[in-house]
């Protein structure tokens, strides 16, 4: 294991710290902000949709399950970059061979490149929704905004890309919880689905699409690198708090703002998705044609009128830009990570667009091609989680900052249960069950 690594973990031996100012919270705040946008993405919002309109309630306590563990697995991302001062793939890098390296690069980039595939082809169906405009045009024009996005973060600061993408996050929340003020959902039914129970196979399916897919391995690569580079953005980094000799109080600190960053950004994402599903189940319960993104949108038109079916829209648009800026940064970093190798964040911007950009040109149908592109997700995420609790499970690494005995076998809990979920999805998924 490199000493610096050892250095950053062991070194010092600090006692809890008090929580910052507020206005130095603030300051803080912003990384998961990001990551959460993986969380509100196209193929969440067709798999909430879809569960609303078939099942009604039902599944209420699924995606609030799924919350939950996001929150502790996107936490422990975050940690491990504020302790070690590295992201995930920077740090799975020395404890690699080189064949094992590049192995897992190439899932890590696959995984990559399944998830534009989604948020690009969310956005282009956006873009017909609102415009008329072809698939493929639409898709180009996702890439092409996406791009500025990305060139505001590597040429202007991580905090202004951090703004924007807050504000499409904003647009996002609007745009699918707006449907529900127009149609209130039953409470009374939605409190009953609190309590977990299925319906039959099928609801097993779609249950295990919302869950299994909701941990984005993407997002879990880059929050670590968010927040090493948001902390130093603002000099509250690695190196400045071992020049100010205080590292023990600042990490204590910066950990502390990191879990209301956290429980904040994935409180906003949870309820996106909880009122996608309440909407759904509210006003498109029974309503025939709702598997598709373009079929639940006419349905709500029909349903709650055209000005609801324009603000979905636009908070569809809104989220497949948002996340396919974010899910090209995420692949900018795993490559930097795991290969030492810094390539411009417009390289790996082309790098993943031009895949879904063929796909859509070759008349695949949008749905279909969200599916395979989840299917490849579940694939990518044990390799994601499961190195990161070991990481962050281990004392050589974390020190004083390791999780603890409880966070520890609740994280193999979650781990356990993620990876079964997804195996369930592919079998079902690949043996035509669904």
């Amino acid at each position: 294991m490199p000493d610096d690594v050892e250095t950053i973990a062991q070194r010092h031996r600090p006692h809890p710290s008090p929580a910052p100012p507020r206005h130095r919270l603030l300051a803080l705040l912003g990384p998961a902000f990001v990551a959460a946008v993986a969380y509100v993405d196209p193929g969440n919002v067709a798999a909430n949709v879809t569960a609303g309109a078939r099942y009604g309630y039902l599944l209420v306590w699924v995606l609030v399950l799924a919350n939950a563990m996001a929150v502790l697995i996107q936490y422990q991302s975050a940690k491990l970059g504020i302790v070690t001062g590295r992201s995930l793939p920077q740090a799975l890098r020395p404890r690699m061979r080189p064949a094992s390296r590049i192995a897992f690069f190439l899932q890590a980039e696959l995984v990559a490149i399944a998830t534009d595939l989604a948020e690009v082809i969310g956005g282009a169906i956006a873009l017909h929704l609102l415009f008329g405009l072809p698939l493929l045009a639409g898709g180009c024009i996702v890439g092409v905004v996406s791009i500025g996005l990305l060139l505001i973060q590597e040429r202007r600061s991580q905090r202004t890309f951090e703004g924007i993408v807050v504000g499409l996050l904003v647009i996002i929340t609007i745009g699918f919880v707006g449907g529900l003020f127009v149609s209130p959902p039953d409470w009374g039914q939605t409190a009953a689905g609190l309590i977990p129970r299925l319906r039959g196979a099928d609801s097993l399916l779609v249950a295990a699409s919302m869950l299994g897919a909701t941990v984005m391995p993407h997002a879990i690569y880059l929050h670590s690198s968010l927040v090493r580079d948001h902390h130093d953005e603002i000099g509250e980094g690695r190196a400045h708090r071992d020049a100010a000799g205080a590292k023990g109080s600042r990490t204590g600190r910066l950990i502390h703002a990191t879990r209301v960053d956290v429980v904040w950004a994935l409180a906003v994402a949870g309820c996106v998705n909880i009122a996608l599903l309440l909407l759904a189940a509210s006003a498109l319960a029974g309503v025939e044609g709702t598997d598709t993104i373009e079929g639940a949108h006419a349905a709500i038109t029909e349903s709650l009128g055209s000005g609801v079916g324009i603000v979905f829209a636009v908070g569809l648009l809104a989220s497949g830009l948002a996340s396919t800026s974010v899910g090209a940064y995420a692949g900018s970093e795993i490559m930097q990570g795991l290969l030492d190798v810094r390539v411009p964040i417009i390289v790996q911007r082309v790098i993943t667009l031009i895949p879904a950009l063929v796909i859509i040109a070759l008349g695949s149908e949008p749905t279909w091609a969200l599916v395979v592109s989840q299917v490849v997700l579940s694939f990518g995420i044990p390799f994601a989680i499961v190195p990161l609790m070991r990481l962050t499970g281990s004392e050589q690494v974390m020190g004083r900052w390791r999780d603890g005995v409880l966070l520890r076998w609740v994280s193999r809990v979650v781990a356990a249960v993620i990876i079964v979920l997804n195996i369930a999805l592919l079998w079902l998924t690949l043996s035509g069950q669904g």
